[in-house]
């Protein structure tokens, strides 16, 4: 019995590890793009985490400092597996762009003069846009089928705030935070008040 745990739980990291190692090394266009993969491959495929966890995880990803792959890897690594997951899903969001960056480093001179490898990341860029609507609406969907209507004004203030005023987004990120930290604790109060 003792060894099926053990060995589910090496199944689960390889997996993770795996799993984080692909999309990273096969992402291109940012954290926002890894964002919407790491849902397909640990919400849909493997059912992992549902969609409410991952829309957590993903406001505790953005709302932290560093990389949005790495931080994402991060919460989703410890949802799923703990520090060991953390750990193995850093090393596989990391290994790609250490290894990718090293080689253009060492032929840097090659491929800033290179129009094919131009016209390439061009293209690439018209398929993270087409990504990031997707995430867009599949993560706004979600808020609006809670019919949660706090959420949902807060989503739109959101985005308004954030597209015709130009205010930068770690301002939004913070402010909407509080906001949520200030509702929790109101909710946590009503209940204990009931209780």
């Amino acid at each position: 019995m003792q060894h099926n745990k053990k060995e589910k739980k090496k199944h689960i990291l390889m997996t993770l590890f795996l799993a984080t190692l692909y999309l990273s090394a096969f992402t291109f266009g940012g954290g926002y793009v890894i964002v919407s993969l790491l849902k397909n491959k640990f919400v849909d495929h493997y059912h992992w985490i549902d969609e409410e966890e991952m829309l957590d995880l993903v406001a505790i990803a953005q709302s932290s400092p560093g990389a949005i792959a790495v931080n994402g890897s991060i919460v989703v690594g410890y949802k799923i597996a703990g520090i060991p997951g953390v750990l193995v899903s850093v090393f596989g969001a990391i290994i790609p762009p250490m290894v990718i960056i090293s080689i253009v480093s060492v032929f840097y001179n090659l491929f800033s003069t290179n129009k094919m490898i131009a016209a390439l990341l061009s293209g690439m860029k018209a398929g993270v846009g087409a990504v990031i609507a997707s995430v867009v609406y599949d993560m706004g969907k979600n808020v609006v089928k809670t019919k949660d209507l706090m959420n949902i004004i807060i989503m739109i203030i959101s985005f308004c705030i954030s597209y015709f005023l130009d205010i930068n987004v770690i301002f939004i990120i913070l402010s909407v935070g509080i906001l949520g930290f200030v509702r929790t604790l109101i909710y946590e109060k009503k209940k204990e008040a009931q209780a």
